[in-house]
């Protein structure tokens, strides 16, 4: 979750905008090699050196085009293999997530230490609770035995001081998978039997020594060779690119970088809850305990990993991603469709075997932002062109945290107004956990249960650009602009057979 704005993310935005840039403007390719030196010119601003600064945006460079990363033993130039990645289709080598070695700080993992703030107290609380005898005082002062210390964090607790802190990686503490592990060197490294790709590490890094690969070049590229290319946007997107980009004028935004048009994805949305809410009717409590909500890539990839069990709980409803692609490409058969939105994970998503020929690319905000930078749009000049196809405000409110699930209730209700439904939801993949621990223990038997994998929900993505409460506001804006209110008023409804 972004908190607040940093020279990690001016960094990141800027490699987006200088990658598009050069797909944009073609050509030999080779003058990749000159960016570093463009974005970063005399003393070290970020870093002990100009040269470390250089090294790490040119392993960034590589991967917004979807080239691996290279090891600092590598001598190699920075567009080795871009020849393969000039293409028009879907193009990375995974994994997507990618940690950058000489960019790590091999910050301490989890640890409690006694800070300056010790007063030495005659009380000595830390070491009276402590059950290893791991503190003793030393020269007046409280100190932890590290080999002794097995992290109850119980001293933390009782010091009247708050002398003591907890110490974790921020990359490791972010991770709701546990899947944030160590090299030989104290360096991250990703466990990607465990990585669900919500991305959380990668915003949460401090020294920006995470980031996943990108589609912005070969998008790029599809569109210079013509091809017909439709945009499908997630209710997220409001307010991401300031006032000027609306509803109204996003379709005269996209057509500037050169997209034939452009669909909500709420849309999708509103077919989701429509499917989700059936299955709920159909089978809860009289085939299953529960039920889970299907948008949210990573928790669902968790779900059904961490609680095998529970695999069959969580709802088999097409996405809305999926969804709105495969009516746009009912709609027009020879169109790319592009996903656009706040997540990571829906890279990952968009790769499986049952959705490739759906969705050919996936863009983050961040990405977006990056094409709008390159050929210089302003947003000032914008043209209202309201969007032709129309959605609800349930479908819109797919973007926030508790969004999801209010939706299959609102569209319960309509269907059954007599019928009383218990929602539990959770925000962030070690919640989700939690919720699905209890759910194992019974507590939620007949609930719908919506888990999301950012806190906030899909506004605070890995690939946002504003900050979530802001989003959050006007996600809400938008719906209650909207005409239509609950998903059973959808004019696509009539199309959902033909889809799945």
């Amino acid at each position: 979750m972004i908190e607040s704005y940093s020279s990690i993310l001016t960094i990141r935005r800027k490699v987006f905008e200088e990658v598009a840039k050069l797909a944009y403007e073609g050509g030999d390719y080779s003058r990749i090699e000159e960016i570093p030196y463009q974005m970063l010119k005399g003393q070290a601003k970020y870093r002990e050196s100009i040269f470390l600064e250089r090294a790490i945006v040119a392993e960034r460079l590589r991967l917004a085009i979807g080239l691996p990363v290279r090891s600092a033993d590598e001598h190699a130039p920075i567009a080795k293999g871009i020849e393969e990645a000039i293409c028009t289709h879907r193009y990375y080598e995974p994994p997507l997530v990618n940690v950058i070695d000489f960019a790590c700080n091999a910050c301490p993992t989890d640890s409690y230490f006694v800070t300056d703030a010790c007063e030495g107290c005659l009380a000595n609380p830390c070491s009276n609770v402590c059950p290893k005898d791991a503190i003793k005082i030393v020269n007046g002062k409280s100190t932890i035995n590290q080999d002794l210390c097995i992290k109850c964090g119980r001293c933390v607790d009782v010091c009247p001081y708050k002398a003591i802190v907890h110490r974790q990686r921020p990359c490791e503490k972010a991770c709701g998978m546990n899947a944030i592990e160590s090299d030989e060197f104290g360096r991250a490294k990703i466990n990607y039997d465990k990585c669900v790709s919500c991305g959380m590490c990668l915003v949460n890094c401090p020294f920006g020594a995470i980031a996943d690969k990108s589609q912005i070049f070969q998008i790029i590229q599809s569109i210079r060779a013509k091809e017909e290319i439709y945009a499908i946007m997630a209710p997220a997107f409001v307010g991401q690119f300031g006032p000027k980009v609306n509803l109204k004028t996003i379709d005269d935004a996209m057509e500037k970088l050169g997209f034939t048009g452009v669909y909500e994805v709420s849309i999708g949305a509103d077919l989701c809850t429509y499917e989700e809410a059936l299955d709920f009717l159909e089978k809860v409590p009289s085939q299953l305990n529960f039920m889970g909500t299907s948008c949210c890539p990573s928790w669902s990839v968790m779900a059904k990993t961490e609680f095998p069990e529970f695999k069959d709980n969580i709802s088999m409803a097409l996405t809305p991603m999926v969804l709105t692609a495969r009516l746009v490409k009912k709609e027009h058969p020879n169109a790319k469709v592009v996903f656009v939105g706040p997540c990571a994970a829906k890279k990952l998503e968009a790769s499986r075997k049952s959705v490739r020929s759906d969705v050919d690319f996936v863009l983050t905000f961040e990405e977006l932002m990056g094409m709008f930078s390159a050929k210089k749009v302003d947003f000032n000049t914008l043209k209202e062109k309201p969007l032709k196809n129309v959605t609800t405000a349930d479908g819109r409110g797919f973007a926030v945290a508790g969004g999801v699930a209010q939706a299959v209730v609102n569209t319960i209700k309509k269907m059954n107004p007599n019928l009383q439904i218990k929602v539990a939801s959770a925000q962030g993949l070690e919640n989700c956990k939690k919720l699905l621990k209890d759910a194992k223990a019974g507590k939620y038997n007949g609930y719908l249960l919506e888990g999301m994998a950012c806190p906030y929900g899909c506004v605070s993505g890995a690939g946002t650009l504003s900050l979530a409460p802001k989003t959050k506001a006007m996600v809400e804006v938008s719906k209650r602009e909207a005409v239509k209110k609950n998903v059973l008023e959808s004019e696509y409804l009539d199309q959902l057979n033909h889809l799945d």
